[in-house]
């Protein structure tokens, strides 16, 4: 996810506006509008906009139509016809919601994603539900849809309901992925929190409110990134995790260098608080929850890039147990487990830290692992069909030695599966 500390107008594209609109021979612009005055835009007549392309500088008719898309949607700019730094900002901040590069110019996609945005319900369908321009994508992201209202469901709501709760909204509901009555109150409250509309219809202006009010995700190179200046962690001998009187983990010496690094920035966490949100608006955080734990520890090995929220990591890496780290994830938690240690904010180890040798339950957690770091235990042994003939011994010694080769060796201490029905680890 973006933060607004990347969007930046440059100040070279401000001045070519101001000086475009002061040229000779510029057709005269007609009186402004204040952005309350400027209407509401319907389905029905949405402004039509003939450039392919708008940038700072122009003037007429088609920026005026743009101005309207963008109050429309929740951002208030002067409709004047005139395309100048307000203008260019509101842009930018549409593009941040809308996930598109954040250049300050109306391109294509960007203009096709205002329409669509200004556009709103436009039926109802069979179960009830409003009907938008833009249906739920399985892996839909809040900014997807615009705007968000009651009766909508998909990962774009359960991420909506999860930044309410960051932003300590009263009533905020657990996320579900359901807009219902619960969300469209807590959605009210953030509106009259930061003096907009309360209407309990999340347009572009509400969202980007939300984002910017909880500060965005972390980046690489940001303060506290764990990929920098992790100290060498202590080693024990073997394949198997170590839990120190401390609480924090000592890494197997023959565990490939990404497991180290991994339990390295673990131990920097290990006995944090547990903190909603913590860990995600920011790498050193004050406290961490489970996601922005896990995500912090996979960060010093530099598995990915952000932190990200439980469900995201629903088909984040590759299905199923891996062969050094496990994650377990749902839509209300999540831990994972490495080289046998179980990394996990509940049911705190010695001294409070994360790091515990009592496994726990998984059922009802989705399985991932990974990708790249160590083949799961199923593409060593899945692929053995027919009575371990020849083929599938020489498929089995295949993915060993492929194993090996990347430093992952034999699956690493004892076999997860504690209780009847959990799957290995």
């Amino acid at each position: 996810m973006s933060s607004t500390r990347h969007i930046a107008l440059p100040l070279a594209v401000v001045l070519s506006g101001v000086f475009a609109l002061s040229a000779p021979g510029q057709a005269a612009t007609t009186g402004a509008v204040s952005p309350d005055a400027a209407g509401k835009v319907t389905g029905a007549s949405v402004p039509t906009i003939r450039a392919r392309v708008l940038r700072p500088g122009a003037n007429g008719d088609d920026v005026r139509a743009l101005q309207q898309l963008l109050n429309a949607i929740g951002f208030k700019v002067a409709v004047n016809g005139q395309y100048l730094s307000e203008t260019a900002t509101a842009v930018q901040h549409f593009q941040f919601v809308a996930r598109i590069d954040t250049s300050g110019i109306a391109g294509p996609k960007t203009l096709n994603a205002l329409r669509e945005a200004a556009r709103g319900p436009r039926g109802v369908e069979a179960s009830g539900g409003l009907s938008f321009g833009k249906q739920a994508a399985p892996r839909a992201k809040l900014g997807d849809r615009i705007p968000v209202v009651t009766g909508m469901s998909g990962r774009d709501i359960r991420e909506l309901q999860d930044w309410l709760r960051r932003a300590r909204v009263r009533g905020a509901p657990r996320p579900s992925g359901e807009f219902s009555a619960k969300t469209r109150i807590a959605v009210r409250r953030f509106e009259r929190s930061v003096a907009r509309r309360a209407d309990g219809v999340l347009d572009a202006g509400d969202i980007y409110e939300l984002r910017t009010r909880v500060g965005g995700s972390a980046a690489p190179g940001d303060l506290g990134d764990p990929m920098e200046s992790l100290p060498a962690p202590e080693l024990a001998p073997g394949d198997r995790a170590k839990l120190a009187s401390d609480g924090t983990a000592i890494a197997p010496e023959n565990a490939p260098d990404e497991i180290k690094q991994i339990i390295a920035a673990g131990n920097r966490i290990a006995r944090k608080p547990y903190l909603w949100g913590g860990g995600h608006g920011r790498w050193e955080d004050a406290g961490y929850d489970c996601s922005g734990s896990v995500s912090y520890a996979l960060r010093g090995a530099g598995l990915m890039t952000s932190p990200l929220p439980s469900y995201d990591f629903f088909d984040w890496g590759k299905p199923g147990a891996g062969q050094w780290v496990t994650i377990y994830t749902n839509s209300g938690h999540m831990y994972m487990v490495v080289a046998g240690l179980r990394f996990d904010t509940s049911g705190r180890g010695p001294h409070g830290s994360r790091w515990q040798k009592a496994l726990r339950s998984n059922s009802g957690f989705r399985v991932r692992h990974p990708d790249g770091l160590c083949p799961p235990r199923s593409a060593v042994f899945g692929r053995a069909t027919p009575a371990f003939g020849l083929p599938a011994v020489a498929l089995l010694r295949e993915a060993l030695l492929a194993g090996r080769a990347r430093g992952c060796g034999r699956v690493p201490g004892r076999s997860h599966r504690e209780r009847p029905g959990e799957p290995l680890a």
